[in-house]
């Protein structure tokens, strides 16, 4: 009998409702949920593909010590035995915990609560730090306390909808479907993008200001100088809810309009435009993501942003305020427990000498931590430098995703102790590992997120518990009771766990503090498997409702006022005639952080399946870089090679690179080894959009592309990255010489017995070569080299790993690279919910297909998620006005 969960996605901070179904035979299928009001039934490509990523292969699923298998009984007393004689030698701020906006609540509340109240250190940072803790500084400045004013459904209610560093169609599909969704059905509301790139984003914008690189201080502080001087500026909410109006205006009305233009690089006519817009729409959201957040300015660019509103009063009321939008599915539930290091549980704060009070209290804890601990960045420079000498990483994967990522897996490579719990076994940063801990994924695990717009929503288990893996609140609950602290952390289940939370967050509150759950706390276990997402705060007595903040004020600030911010405009060219571009790194669409989950579906690997650097044509020319092939970007701190993708989204002088490549993917791609360790003064995020590079060609003989039935390990060649594909694995190669036996070459790497003769042809002048490997009906592997990026129909060969080949004339045109007569190639893949390529897209347009809604119709492209809808216009322009010409 099949059965049906209605569980939460892993992904990002939207938060989105799903529905798992397992069928009778086993099988998992994933939809949204329709009564979710997050996404409404709406899922991304991601989403939509969840079920393709929890197969067990490459799980970990025993705990070891040193490599070798052991029991959780040895491991966990192992971990609590270091642990306990290194803080006993060193002190508590010796040892630190890494965790993750991918743990859920109950997970963060437990290894904050071990930390803070009873290590007694505020050593305990995580991956958040190096998305929104920009955010989190800036609200706590301006609000008293780190709270989102408003709601998701504020976006489809403005009038002026403002993305500012958010390529929201590829980072949060299902909100830039909402934002769509209403602009067609409104089609008055305006939408500015302000991003230094074109983004699939500005496709649905009115505006598109291409900033220069951390320009945004200096354009919101234009702004609020232009409005001071219009009818715009609400002085009767300036001066009941607000202070610090007149040092902020000081700060910003010296900046003539020549000035902006040259802090911003954007002409004087847009600026006008953009300020024109923003004083004559009274409903205004301003959404900011991670071009604003990661910023050596982050915290300045946040409370620019946030000023502007609070002059108009353009805050807490339907349609209005700025938006901070989530990068993880739990940053938000992170930050309710302290899951920073400059924070307390339930969003008090460590500097404040009531808050530790307060909490240790209710902890009943022997010691609570005073002080701020170590920042991200800093906490792997102490480990670096022997200040940390035990460390525990929970499910992330710092080797990839830090700033100075050599320098990281350097500093734990020395570590005398690392403890990682994760999902799998083999990732960068688990081969540093003492102790490598089994844990849950989804599907597995049990617990609570809270989404961007302040929603808390179940992730449910509905999948049995693979080999020995463990929640990752168990493991450190046990930790703890072995640590000594047995009564503090006997919990049960999450929802025990839940309920501690909650309770609380209502503990000697009184309306004091925003975050208030006390409604919850005496939730039973089977209150928690009925717990329906719902909005906080919503305080003990109260049943849930959708709620805004700070219309009427009511700030968190002592005398209950907000502050305005007087920010400074910064350095924003980095550059140098040693490093003369700006590197920008980011997300792409249907990969995810380090890829030990999307990598897993050869679905979400169609759209793009390696690493690449945007470069604009000007500049790829200038270098003597051609489309397709390899550049080498280098700063200081490290180096890494990717395919160009030369294109005019890109402004000059700047390069993108997305940050998901690793080394179990790539060869030379982990671009976080490139960027500099610098962040921002007040909130320690690292600036990881603003980075003076060099870049060059990566010199190479021969290209290469190869499908393989069976995963190659780490290939030996001067360039490789790897995806998964239908049937196997699809590989790209560069090679400094060409092997003497391009066939041997194969066998080793592709583990072909010896037995299986190749087909193929070589030739000698041109340098191109074609093998085939067959065993039996099968393709074992296949491998096209040539001297320039090879022009194979890659799609239609992969597709030949899933076909049987009895035919001779099959197997031959396998070694031609394309396909015969009669067969269409599908083209790079564009729409990955239904494997759409780009040529079939361009047939269609020539049918007489001339918009996304008749290309959907004919070939379904981008009917479900929506994700590709943007690419798919860009297609059908190219094709009219080539055909216009």
């Amino acid at each position: 009998m099949s059965t049906e969960t209605k569980t939460t996605c892993p992904y990002c901070g939207v938060g989105c409702g799903v529905i798992a179904k397992i069928d009778d035979a086993g099988k998992v299928s994933v939809k949204g949920d329709p009564d979710h009001p997050a996404n409404f039934g709406r899922l991304c490509s991601k989403g939509s593909a969840l079920a393709e990523t929890i197969a067990l292969d490459g799980r970990i699923l025993h705990p070891q010590v040193n490599g070798q298998r052991t029991s959780w009984d040895d491991a966990l007393d192992h971990v609590a035995s270091r642990f306990s004689q290194t803080i006993a030698r060193h002190g508590p701020d010796s040892v630190a915990f890494y965790v993750s906006g991918q743990l859920l609540t109950e997970d963060y509340y437990v290894a904050n609560k071990l930390m803070k109240g009873f290590i007694g250190s505020a050593n305990i940072d995580t991956n958040s730090r190096l998305c929104m803790s920009s955010s989190v500084a800036g609200h706590k400045r301006a609000f008293g306390a780190d709270t989102v004013p408003g709601t998701y459904e504020d976006i489809e209610l403005a009038d002026l909808v403002i993305l500012t560093g958010s390529n929201l169609a590829w980072c949060h599909p299902v909100i830039y479907q909402r934002l769509a969704a209403a602009k067609s059905a409104r089609p008055g509301m305006k939408i500015v993008v302000i991003d230094p790139r074109r983004t699939m984003t500005a496709d649905i914008a009115d505006l598109h200001l291409a900033i220069r690189p951390d320009g945004d201080v200096a354009l919101f502080m234009g702004l609020l100088a232009h409005l001071t001087g219009t009818a715009a500026i609400d002085q009767n909410y300036i001066g009941k809810h607000t202070n610090g109006f007149a040092e902020a205006f000081a700060a910003a009305s010296p900046l003539s309009i020549a000035k902006l233009m040259e802090l911003t690089g954007l002409p004087s006519m847009q600026l006008r435009q953009f300020y024109r817009l923003f004083e004559e729409t009274e409903k205004v959201v301003t959404c900011y993501s991670q071009g604003v957040n990661q910023s050596a300015s982050g915290t300045d660019k946040v409370n620019a942003i946030i000023n502007c509103h609070l002059a108009t009063g353009r805050i807490g009321r339907p349609g209005m305020g700025p938006f901070s939008l989530t990068g993880q599915p739990n940053a938000m539930g992170g930050r309710e427990v302290g899951g920073l290091a400059n924070m307390l549980a339930a969003h008090m704060a460590i500097e404040n000498p009531e808050d530790c009070g307060r909490v240790q209290r209710f902890w009943a804890s022997p010691v609570i931590a005073r002080k701020p601990g170590l920042k991200a960045v800093d906490m792997f420079r102490a480990v670096a430098d022997g200040r940390i000498k035990a460390l525990w990483i929970m499910a992330t994967n710092p080797v990839v995703s830090m700033p100075d990522a050599d320098a990281v897996a350097a500093a734990l490579a020395a570590c005398p102790f690392v403890v990682v719990s994760d999902v799998l076994e083999k990732t960068d940063t688990t081969q540093y590992a003492h102790v490598l801990l089994p844990s849950l994924g989804w599907g597995e695990k049990d617990g609570t997120v809270t989404n961007s717009e302040r929603r808390i929503s179940r992730q449910r288990d509905f999948l049995s518990t693979p080999g020995e893996a463990k929640a990752d609140w168990w493991q450190m609950a046990e930790v703890g009771r072995r640590m000594g602290f047995a009564g503090a952390f006997s919990f049960s289940s999450a929802a025990a766990i839940f309920a501690e939370h909650a309770a609380l967050s209502a503990f000697e509150n009184g309306g004091s503090r925003d975050f208030d759950i006390g409604a919850h706390a005496q939730t039973s276990d089977e209150d928690y498997d009925a717990l329906m997402p719902f909005q906080w705060p919503q305080p003990q007595g109260t049943t849930a409702k959708e709620t805004r903040f700070f219309g009427d004020g009511g700030f968190y600030h002592a005398d209950g006022k907000a502050r305005f911010i007087a920010v400074h405009t910064p350095i924003t060219d980095r550059t140098s005639a040693g490093l003369p571009f700006t590197l920008n790194t980011g997300r792409i669409r249907d990969q995810w952080h380090t890829m030990t989950r999307t990598g897993k579906s050869a679905r979400l690997s169609a759209h793009i399946a390696e690493p690449f650097a945007e470069i604009h044509p000007r500049d790829a020319m200038e270098m003597g870089i051609t489309s397709a092939a390899l550049v080498e970007i280098e700063s200081p701190y490290g180096k890494a090679v990717v395919r160009a993708l030369v294109t005019d989204r890109q402004a000059r002088g700047s390069l993108f690179v997305p940050m998901h490549w690793n080394g179990q993917f790539s060869a030379k791609a982990r671009i976080d080894a490139v960027v500099a360790p610098v962040t921002d003064p007040v909130s320690g995020q690292p600036a990881s959009k603003n980075i003076a590079v060099a870049a060059r060609p990566f010199a190479v003989s021969h290209y290469g592309f190869a499908v393989s039935a069976i995963k190659p390990q780490h290939p030996d060649t001067a360039y490789w990255a790897l995806a998964k594909a239908d049937g196997g694995w699809r590989i790209e190669l560069a090679f400094d010489a060409a092997p003497q036996d391009w066939s041997e070459w194969c066998r080793r790497q592709f583990n072909i017995p010896a037995h299986i003769e190749p087909l193929g042809y070589a030739d000698a002048k041109s340098g191109d070569l074609r093998l085939a490997f067959f065993d039996g009906d099968q393709l074992a592997a296949a491998l096209f080299v040539a001297r320039q990026p090879v022009a194979v129909a890659r799609n239609w060969a992969i597709e030949h790993l899933t076909v049987p080949h009895s035919e001779i004339g099959k197997r031959f045109s396998v070694v031609a690279g394309r396909p015969g007569a009669g067969r269409m190639d599908p083209g790079a893949t564009v729409c990955s919910c239904f494997s759409v390529g780009i040529n079939q897209i361009v047939a269609a347009v020539r049918s007489g297909c001339h918009s996304v809604e008749a290309v959907g119709r004919d070939l379904n492209a981008g009917t479900n998620c929506g994700s590709c809808r943007a690419e798919i216009r860009g297609i059908i322009d190219g094709c009219l006005a080539a055909a216009a010409e």
